[in-house]
């Protein structure tokens, strides 16, 4: 059966870009069916290129790309060139005339002693959508400093919330375990882009989408930020506990650990029931959530002690049974072994004529009825693309 065209079928983008924001956005429109040309510096590529261990294996049994790089890159034509020298500069301009797109991550003014600034850029094709992604934006003080996804966790107040609590052991500001302000970013990005590409098709106007990874974060902080503009006291770290729920956190069984996560009174009566203990239920200091919250501590000492003679597969029958949300606590290894993962197609396989294994990315999350998403290409070879995109520009 022929899959039908995606939604972004017919969009044409060219990403500058390189690492994990810009990547992660280009990705999402590639998935959407758009067609994305990577440009990438001659001879080393996209820096993601070489961040391993772990790296794939030629055919030749020779180091290849690094498994980095294939998480977001995948369904893209990689086209090599220089855009410092006036030739490499030209054909990007060349391209830039045949898009609707341009995805860039250099620092605010970067791009300008290239002529690959929005400026530029939009003066030959007014349509142009341009997305430029940085740490701090196009504006303000802290404009022209380069941000990392690390160091804006912690400035954007992520890594305050985020670790074991003052006092506890291991206690210290902690980093979210993958980059989730870059991705946050290219989710951004790719939602802010879809909504130019509408605007331009509207009205044959394109503009300069400003996206910084700072004011992305702060955006994330959701309701941490909510919690502080009404009670005026800042958030601090509280393990694994929730600020506004309870029991709502990782419980301890005989063989490992399973998050219970009540979100009402009626689920916790329904858990208090399926321990054997209904009168915690009705019990004044836990009846409702407010409650629970003021006695999260006495509480989660009460529900630890209960489930502790449980295996993980028991309880969560039992929980399930109830009607109580609960879940295990998975490794990276276990998480595609679960039958909804299988269920649900998560891993995307693809083949790549030099390496000697498959390459395995995650699926997009996205599920569209009629025009659903497609993996046309694996992360593609260093300038794979070159020629033939090259070779298709029309003289100008």
């Amino acid at each position: 059966m022929t899959q039908p065209p995606g939604p972004l079928s017919g969009v044409r983008v060219l990403d500058l870009s390189r690492v994990l924001a810009g990547p992660w956005a280009t990705q999402t429109l590639a998935d959407l069916g758009a067609e994305v040309i990577k440009i990438e510096r001659p001879g080393t590529g996209d820096d993601t290129r070489l961040w391993g261990p772990p790296f794939a294996t030629t055919h030749e049994g020779t180091r290849g790309d690094a498994a980095y790089f294939f998480c977001a890159n995948r369904g893209k034509k990689s086209v090599t060139l220089d855009m410092a020298s006036p030739e490499g500069a030209e054909a990007i301009r060349d391209l830039a005339r045949t898009c609707d797109v341009v995805v860039e991550n250099f620092k605010v003014g970067g791009l300008k002693k290239y002529g690959l600034d929005f400026a530029s850029l939009s003066a030959i094709n007014s349509r142009l959508v341009y997305c430029s992604i940085t740490g701090f934006g196009q504006t303000g003080p802290d404009a022209h400093r380069a941000g990392y996804d690390y160091m804006i966790q912690a400035m954007g107040g992520l890594m305050s919330i985020t670790g074991q609590a003052d006092g506890a052991p291991g206690a210290e500001p902690m980093k979210v375990g993958v980059a989730v302000v870059d991705l946050f970013t290219g989710l951004y990005a790719s939602n802010a882009i879809m909504a130019a590409l509408l605007h331009a098709r509207a009205t044959g106007e394109g503009q300069h989408v400003d996206i910084a990874l700072f004011d992305v974060q702060a955006a994330m902080l959701a309701n941490q930020a909510t919690n502080y503009f009404v009670s005026g006291i800042a958030p601090t770290r509280m393990g694994n506990a929730h600020p506004n729920l309870a029991p709502y956190q990782p419980f301890a069984c005989s063989d490992g650990m399973v998050i219970i996560a009540v979100g009402n009174d009626s689920q916790f009566r329904n858990l208090a029931k399926a321990l054997g203990v209904e009168a915690l239920g009705q019990d004044p200091r836990f009846a409702t959530n407010a409650a629970r919250v003021q006695h999260r501590l006495e509480l989660g000492t009460s529900l630890s002690a209960l489930t502790a003679a449980y295996s993980m597969k028991a309880l969560m029958k039992l929980l399930e049974a109830a009607g109580v949300p609960c879940g295990p606590v998975n490794t990276v290894d276990q998480v595609f072994e679960e039958p909804q993962a299988l269920h649900r197609g998560l891993v995307v396989e693809q083949s790549r004529d030099d390496l000697a294994q498959p390459v395995r990315t995650v699926a997009s999350p996205i599920r569209l009825s009629k025009t659903p998403v497609g993996y046309d290409a694996p992360p593609p070879r260093l300038g794979q693309h070159t020629d033939e995109v090259l070779g298709g520009l029309k003289p100008t």
